[in-house]
Parts: C-alpha cells; structure tokens; sequence
C-alpha cells in the first residue's frame, strides 16, 4: 500500500474513532441523564451526607434546595408531586434519606426543622463509599432497633419498600392509584352494559352531585327531554340559574368523530349559548381537542376515563368502603 493510501485511510479511521468517541460519549450522557432524573430515596443518602459535611447546620429547605441542584433537576422534576397532589416527591424522598440516616446516627437535630453531621457521619464519608443504602446502615444497631419488627408481616413490608427503592408514601399512593384505576375500568364496563335512559340518569346524578344543574328533579327534568338539534339536555350553572349549561351524552363503545363535536358546537351557536359539555363513554378523535380550543362557546370533552374518576371523586355509582388515616407527631404538643 502506498504512503498515500495509508495516510488516507489512517484519518479515515480517525474521524470513525472521534465519531464513535461522540456518539458513545453523547449514548451515556442520555443515560446519566435518564438515571439522574429524580432520584430514588438511597441515591440520595450518600450526596445527602456529604452535603452536610462542613459540620454547619442547614434547614431542611435548605438541604433540598441544595441536593436539586447537586442532582440538576429541571423545575419541572421539582415540581412534580406524588399521585396525591399533596407532597413533591422529591422533598419525600429527601425526607425519607433524612429519616433514614438520622436513625442510623448519622445525622443529628439540635432544633427543629435542621441537620447538622454527627462523628460518625463523618467516619462514614471517610470511607470513600460509592453509595449509601439501607443494607448498609444495617451495621449500627440504633438503625437495627428502628427496624426491629415482632411481626412478619411488617418485616415483609419493609423488604417490599427496599426492593421498590420507593418511600412507603410512594407504595401507597401507587396502591392506591392501582385500585383507582381498576374501579374506574370495571365502572366503564358497567354504564356500557347500562340502557340508555339510566345513563341519561347516572349523567344527571353526576352533574347535581357537582353543583350543576340545580336540583335532581330540575336537572332530570332538562337532560333527555331536549332532542333538539344535537342536544340532549340543559341544566342550570348553579342553583339560581345565572347561567345555562348544554349536554351532550352518549353512551358509545367506539371513538366520537370531530363531525358530532361540529354538530353540538353549531347547536350551542344557534342558542347563543356560551358552555357545553360533550359526554361519551368511549374517546373523542384528537383534533376535537383542538377544535373545541378555536371557537367561542367553552366545550368540555369528557371521555370514559375522565367520566368514571368523576363518578369516584363524588361518589356516583361508587361507595367508600374504607379509610386509612396516615397520622404524624404533633411537634407543637411537645413544646409547650
């Protein structure tokens, strides 16, 4: 081979190395990135501890707001809450590696709603140690005395939280929304097998429970009766009557076309009315959604999935059959 070709193809290989190079080098970043994204409770331990490590004490706030940037998490994987609405489940997996390493003796509070390192957190970071996590806090009996269970099945809860590396407010909310999700399937099922004329009666239930439409007998009397030009029914805003809301409900099994979201917003048009709520037991196509946010009278579209969480939110065609109460300690009580 020539001096020539050699050349030749040694930068060949060269530009294949630095593309490779970019190509592998930009594939772990995505992967970093991915991993990085809202981290679970034990990631947190480790860059918890060391945070703390100038032996200053820092507010709990102050502890999260310094771990989000550690971790660079976007405002949106800050504000993103558990299925509650109630917490962000960043601040309740920092709670829980708080929790976790105070117990274990490696953090301390000297007054409420602050952390500060003890001796033997700083022995463990004296370690060099990858990672922190529940297993390894197993070593210190004060962590052990924690944990200590006289039941079985607490014990198999707690495995169940390490092996799901979520928080046990994450478990239940998941639990929770599980069951959620299987009533709202199996009520669907149910109000496709019902007639028509219930189903004019469970939408008029659902409405009332709202505090639309007036009362039951006033909204009864509105939904059903219309048949007017691609409406079946008009119920009251409120209980005075300030404002008229017209129904379209239809109990169909397959997707509701744009040309019946068409119909019902001329409809609306020809009555000079100003809201509307389009309600089916299947989907809308997806440019309704956007149609209904082009023009001037306001559509609701409320689908099979929108319309069963609804019937459990107010409690229509679904009763509670059991509460649990998650209760914590009144600092205050202890302070007076």
């Amino acid at each position: 081979m020539s001096r020539i070709k050699k050349n030749l193809v040694t930068l060949i290989l060269k530009k294949f190395d630095i593309i490779l190079s970019c190509k592998i080098t930009n594939n772990n970043i995505k992967k970093r990135d991915k991993i990085m994204a809202i981290p679970d409770y034990q990631t947190i331990m480790l860059p918890l501890l060391s945070t703390l490590s100038d032996k200053k004490t820092y507010t709990n706030r102050e502890i999260i707001e310094l771990l989000s940037n550690r971790f660079k998490l976007s405002d949106n994987e800050r504000k993103k809450l558990l299925p509650s609405g109630q917490q962000l489940i960043f601040d309740n997996r920092v709670a829980w590696a708080r929790t976790y390493l105070k117990k274990a003796g490696l953090l301390e509070t000297q007054k409420r709603g602050t952390q500060r390192i003890t001796d033997r957190g700083l022995d463990v970071l004296k370690e060099n140690r990858q990672k922190l996590d529940v297993k390894y806090l197993e070593r210190f009996p004060e962590f052990l005395e924690f944990r200590k269970s006289p039941t079985k099945e607490k014990i198999k809860a707690q495995q169940n939280i390490i092996k799901a590396n979520k928080t046990p407010e994450e478990i239940l909310e998941d639990t929770f929304s599980l069951i959620k999700d299987n009533l709202a399937e199996e009520l669907l099922e149910k109000i496709k097998k019902c007639s028509p004329e219930f189903f004019e009666k469970l939408v008029v239930d659902l409405i009332v429970s709202m505090g639309y439409g007036g009362s039951i007998k006033d909204a009864g009397q509105a939904i059903g009766k219309t048949s007017d030009g691609g409406i079946d029914g008009i119920v009251k805003e409120d209980r005075l009557g300030l404002d008229i809301i017209y129904i379209q409900a239809k109990r169909w099994a397959n997707t509701v076309p744009i040309k019946e979201i068409r119909d019902f917003a001329g409809a609306l048009l020809s009555k000079k009315a100003k809201k509307g709520i389009f309600i089916t037991t299947s989907g809308f196509a997806k440019n309704a959604f956007d149609f209904v946010n082009s023009i001037e009278p306001k559509i609701i579209l409320m689908d099979g999935n929108i319309l069963s969480n609804l019937m459990i939110e107010y409690e229509v065609g679904a009763n509670v059959y059991k509460h649990y109460k998650i209760s914590k300690i009144d600092i205050d009580y202890f302070e007076q």
